[in-house]
């Protein structure tokens, strides 16, 4: 190995860039300083809650907020991005960090993370970096597509009895008295079937804008929860087109009243009932509408191919929400950043 030069450094982010590291782009499209005050006011607090001015400089909030945001992008543990930020000039680079710098170790990101999940601030972050895509020009427009998709956890290897007992909402017996056994059971999560096929974990359920693909808005649920019931709470009031489309699962006199009392116009597939299948004309516009709402489906195909999955490694709803949220709003920056890229885009506001 020869001795390092001034410039070898250097060249090797420059043959990153001549390979479009996606990394430069996100770093110059999301204003990051628009969350400094949040995170600021999460992490740190206010100085008089500060005990001591003493010890070591706390970690600068903008970083740890990218260093979870590289979690969330790439899927990685804790200890993964660690080991990632230790070993790729990229992740250096988008960090802002040099090779004579600190790296913030995996319990320093856990933490920070959990100040997040404590204060319930993924929601507000998501909602702050919203208004950077329409001040840009990429407004919810189109009409908006509404769909859910699983996440996994890790299984809970259970017996009959213990899940009956989670399932009527209490503690399965013996627990309380194995502080360690209780800790590591996610008691939050529910199985689903889907196609025949049993799922443990939680659910994402979005509304998704049919022109740009934004995800504008989104609740975490159980993955027993069916869609129909969150519906209503991800229709998104400022998408300026009224058609709405969404699974079968979703239609019900009920929720064509509710979305026609909303000025909404419901794109919402049919469904047989029994002894009352389809009709031609009814398979015909399904096949239309499905045409519209595969558009749904990229979103969840982004995050599951392009962003490592949406595995959960984590125990709880709170927890859950955060790390969901969280592949939500990065998943818009990483839109964004392709919006504005695009040939067409509208000039920025």
């Amino acid at each position: 190995m020869g001795q390092m030069g001034f410039f070898d450094v250097t060249n090797r982010y420059a043959g990153l860039d001549a390979k479009a590291d996606p990394l430069v782009k996100l770093a110059e499209v999301v204003p990051w300083e628009d969350f400094r005050p949040r995170l600021e006011a999460i992490w740190r607090g206010s100085s008089a809650e500060r005990r001591t001015k003493g010890g070591r400089t706390p970690w600068d909030a903008i970083v740890m907020f990218k260093m979870i945001v590289l979690c969330a992008l790439y899927n990685l543990s804790d200890e993964q991005v660690e080991y990632q930020v230790r070993d790729r000039l990229s992740f250096m680079r988008f960090l802002g960090l040099g090779l004579e710098d600190r790296v913030p170790d995996a319990t320093t990101v856990w933490l920070y993370r959990e100040q997040l999940v404590r204060a319930g601030a993924v929601e507000d972050l998501f909602a702050r970096f919203d208004g950077y895509p329409r001040d840009q020009g990429f407004l919810a427009m189109g009409g908006q597509m509404i769909d859910a998709s699983i996440v996994p956890v890790p299984k809970q290897r259970n017996s009959r009895e213990e899940n009956a007992a989670l399932k009527a909402g209490g503690t399965p017996k013996g627990w309380d008295d194995k502080p360690a056994k209780r800790r590591q059971k996610d008691i939050d999560a529910r199985w689903t079937k889907k196609h025949g096929r049993s799922h443990f974990g939680y659910k994402n359920h979005v509304c998704v804008d049919r022109r740009h693909k934004l995800i504008r808005r989104y609740e975490v649920t159980d993955a027993a929860v069916h869609d129909s019931q969150v519906m209503e709470a991800v229709l998104d009031a400022t998408n300026i087109a009224s058609d709405v489309w969404a699974d079968s699962a979703c239609r019900s006199a009920e929720t064509e009243e509710k979305l026609a009392d909303r000025g909404l116009r419901s794109r919402i597939h049919r469904k047989a009932h029994r002894n009352r299948p389809l009709g031609e004309h009814e398979k015909t516009g399904n096949r239309t509408r499905s045409k519209v709402r595969a558009r749904v489906e990229h979103v969840f195909g982004a995050q599951t191919n392009d962003m490592g999955g949406t595995l959960v490694r984590s125990i709880g709803l709170a927890r859950a929400k955060a790390r969901i949220g969280l592949k939500n709003l990065v998943y818009n920056m990483k839109r964004a950043a392709q919006l504005t890229g695009m040939p067409g885009a509208p000039a920025p506001a």
